[in-house]
């Protein structure tokens, strides 16, 4: 992390015993303390879909809350994903979660304006949050939800500053409910829907992909999971593209930046999603989870702005794949939207590929070890550009 974006963290590893303040000026010791801080999932109920969204915490399991922005901001996505573009005011990423989000547009613009990024509010026609049915009926707030909401917010604005958002909340977070929110944002004109939430595999995915996930000309990001080796669902759905985890830190390379596997990632075999087309690897005659990916490890975590557990909004750091979905599908906004994972199948040259790292036991198989080529935990690799999206 560059230095100007860790400073925000300081005083809070401090705070919660992360660090010795005699070592508060040393960057080593600094970064050693964030790596190794404790996180914690944000949505951890009951309900049949669980959010990805990992925040890191202290020793009660609170949010380390910092008084300024800590974690990688926009400019070290942008840079370490080689994106360029800003996209345009024409394309809308529709962000799908579920449980309310009330002050959703604030918290936005705080991220927003931090990162020098240009307003994205509802009077100015960039932003614009809607109820699963696309009307104004909000359901009841939930705090770990909301976190989840900000984190997709704040990704998509990282890496496409231009275009417009659309929050979809639904009344609760069921397949259905969800599902009826991607329908929802289509018929709104979203080209790129966001999706960072699952839930075990069933034997009615396949119904629910006729349901809500086949729409041809949007491109639809879902998060593979934040329980290492193992499949979820909607991201082994064949109509999008699952999204993979890394763990992302600076280097002294060409590229400037190296990742590993992170090893929450999910990934594997699905049992009962056929196996797309364009997906030709052969240990898994079904759909392999990933398809791509991002960073998503906490450890090397990105800035959020956003509702806190104990009070009012400020600044953490969050990992999980729920930050690689909206990253992706940033990443595919700036290019418009409407592609699908077919695409990067067919331009591997513009995608980092991931090479080491691990999330689990599968008796050695590329479905939970990365290698040179398509691995499950990070599938082709990240984003190195839009080419492939």
């Amino acid at each position: 992390m560059r230095t100007s974006v860790r400073l925000g963290l300081l005083a809070s590893l401090l705070v919660a015993g992360c660090m010795d303040p005699s070592d508060a000026s040393d960057s080593d010791t600094l970064e050693a303390a964030i790596s190794h801080a404790k996180h914690a999932r944000v949505c951890s109920g009951p309900e049949e879909v669980q959010c990805h969204a990992r925040v890191l915490v202290d020793d009660n399991l609170e949010p380390l809350a910092a008084s300024g922005p800590a974690g990688y901001g926009p400019s070290d996505l942008r840079d370490a994903y080689k994106i360029s573009g800003s996209g345009s005011s024409t394309t809308i990423i529709a962000i799908v979660d579920a449980y309310g989000y009330p002050n959703a547009e604030q918290d936005l613009a705080v991220y927003r304006s931090t990162f020098g990024l240009p307003p994205c509010t509802t009077a100015n026609g960039c932003f614009k949050k809607v109820d699963q049915n696309g009307g104004s009926s909000f359901p009841r707030a939930d705090t770990g939800w909301s976190q989840e909401a900000a984190l997709d917010l704040d990704m998509a604005s990282a890496m496409c500053p231009n275009c417009k958002l659309i929050l979809v909340e639904a009344k609760t977070p069921s397949m259905t409910n969800l599902g009826t929110c991607v329908n929802t944002a289509v018929a709104l004109g979203a080209t790129v829907v966001s999706n960072s939430y699952g839930g075990g595999e069933s034997s009615s995915d396949t119904t629910y992909d006729k349901n809500y996930f086949n729409h041809p000309g949007v491109s639809i990001t879902v998060s593979s999971g934040d329980n290492g080796y193992g499949t979820e669902y909607p991201a082994a759905s064949q109509y999008v593209t699952a999204v993979g985890g890394t763990h992302l830190t600076t280097a002294s390379n060409t590229r400037g930046w190296n990742e590993t596997t992170w090893s929450g990632a999910g990934s594997g075999c699905s049992k009962y999603d056929p196996k797309p087309s364009w997906q030709h690897d052969t240990g898994c005659s079904m759909r392999t989870v990933a398809d791509v990916s991002a960073v998503a490890d906490p450890n090397t975590g990105v800035a959020v702005y956003g509702p806190t557990s104990r009070r009012g909004s400020g600044w953490m750091v969050f990992g999980g794949t729920s930050v690689a979905a909206p990253l992706v599908g940033g990443v595919y906004a700036v290019n418009g939207g409407g592609a699908s994972a077919s695409n990067a199948y067919s331009h591997t040259s513009a995608l980092f590929d991931v090479t080491s790292g691990s999330n689990g036991s599968c008796g050695g198989s590329y479905l939970c070890t990365a290698g040179a080529g398509f691995d499950g935990p990070t599938g082709l690799g990240t984003p190195n550009g839009t080419g492939a999206f």
